[in-house]
């Protein structure tokens, strides 16, 4: 008798008791998760825009936003088991679940592409001192791109247990080497940091800036559920979502703006080579890159797997090849189109919110519908007014949108 493969990720199946993991554990993946060097570019906006005291305030209501969010999808995906694609199968239907698949995996696949190029180009200007150019890159560079692609493809083929190992690594490292960069590079300056941080002129409003730090990581976060569900109840992937999503993104924006007031950089590295510290650099930014690019790719291996019916690992493969092919690319000509996806999956989300808790007595039980057409209906329509209207919040224009459209189709 053949024994049957044990399918550790829970493709297509609620996680149960056996796979779920300890709160620490969860807290770490999550805050890896959030270690999103994109985010260190949103830093550098909102300390060009707001002064020290705008820029707090940014954070703390955009961070409130951000945390309601993606903890009350954190709390379904613990208390049901599921993963993104299986929720979305019983709020959009077994067929109609791949539009937001699509979507994610396409996102995700994206970023991790445009993640890779942001480790391979900064170290081939800095450190192999090669001239890279939005028209060209010596191979050196394409070499770095080919290693961190297989590496990071690794990581998330092995599943949860590799995605964590990884976070256990890196959380620590990134935090602590990154602190003390700030720290050092605060020091150094002829300015205080709330000196500093007024400097130049101030034209963005604290709304405004909320909206950044909500648009930075809300795409990101509408994957919470492929992680939280295997946290050991809903109150504990709830909890650890919301803090991880705090502190990480909170970091990230604050590695930014330090880098952007005292060295005029985009980053923490940038600020570590001018400070010197050239190996924490290489090893604070890699890290950094490494625990969101293997959660991505998790995720669009699932969203993938959903609609072709490929395994997860398979799908994870396919999804590391294109992204590491076109990584440089991506760098260059698609972080604006990436911008605009960004506005399209918040609708989603909040959909899957809607549908659990509107229809939480037989959310798990009943049988999915093949589409769901008002629930596509609301995800399309969210997210051209996402990313044509352009006041307030886009994602949460997107959201009210959508989740108009879902509940009239539900009456």
């Amino acid at each position: 008798m053949t024994k049957k493969t044990l399918d550790v990720d829970y493709t297509s199946r609620p996680v149960d008791a056996e796979g779920r993991k300890s709160t620490l554990s969860m807290f770490m993946l999550m805050l890896g998760f959030t270690f999103f060097s994109a985010s260190m570019w949103v830093g550098q906006q909102l300390a060009a825009g707001l002064n020290f005291s705008g820029f707090v305030w940014a954070l703390i209501l955009g961070g409130l936003i951000l945390a309601a969010y993606t903890g009350s999808l954190g709390y379904i995906g613990a208390k049901t088991g599921l993963s993104l694609d299986m929720l979305a199968q019983r709020s959009f239907g077994v067929k109609g679940s791949w539009l937001p698949s699509a979507m994610i995996s396409f996102t995700q696949i994206g970023w991790f592409g445009v993640g890779l190029a942001m480790f391979a180009i900064p170290v081939a200007k800095e450190i192999l001192g090669l001239e890279v150019t939005p028209d060209s890159m010596p191979w050196q560079g394409y070499l770095l791109v080919a290693v961190a692609g297989i590496l990071m493809t690794a990581s998330a083929y092995y599943g949860i247990k590799s995605l964590t190992i990884v976070s256990y690594i890196a959380v620590p490292a990134v935090a602590i080497l990154g602190t003390v960069a700030m720290i050092l590079a605060v020091s150094r300056g002829d300015l205080g940091l709330i000196e500093q941080f007024n400097v130049g002129a101030k034209n963005l409003g604290v709304i405004a800036g909320a909206g950044l730090v909500v648009g930075s990581f809300v795409s990101g976060g509408t994957a919470t559920p492929n992680f939280t569900r295997f946290a050991k109840s809903g109150k504990v992937g709830l909890i650890t979502t919301v803090i991880a999503f705090f502190l990480g993104n909170s970091l990230m924006f604050l590695f930014g703006a330090v880098s952007s007031i005292y060295a005029g950089g985009n980053d923490i590295f940038e600020v570590m080579l001018n400070l010197n510290l050239f190996y924490m650099a290489v090893i604070v930014l890699g890290l950094n890159i490494w625990t969101t690019n293997d959660n991505a790719l998790y995720s669009a291996g699932l969203g993938l797997s959903n609609i072709t019916g490929w395994s997860k690992k398979t799908m994870v493969i396919v999804s590391g090849i294109i992204g590491t092919i076109a990584a440089v690319w991506l760098y260059w000509n698609f972080c604006g189109w990436l911008n605009v996806l960004n506005c399209t999956l918040p609708p989603v989300g909040i959909i899957l919110i809607l549908s659990y808790f509107l229809g939480k007595k037989d959310f798990t039980s009943a049988t999915p519908v093949t589409v769901n057409w008002w629930a596509v209906a609301g995800v399309v329509v969210g997210a051209v007014v996402a990313n044509l209207v352009h006041w307030g919040f886009p994602a949460i224009n997107g959201m009210a949108v959508a989740a108009l459209l879902y509940v009239i189709g539900r009456r």
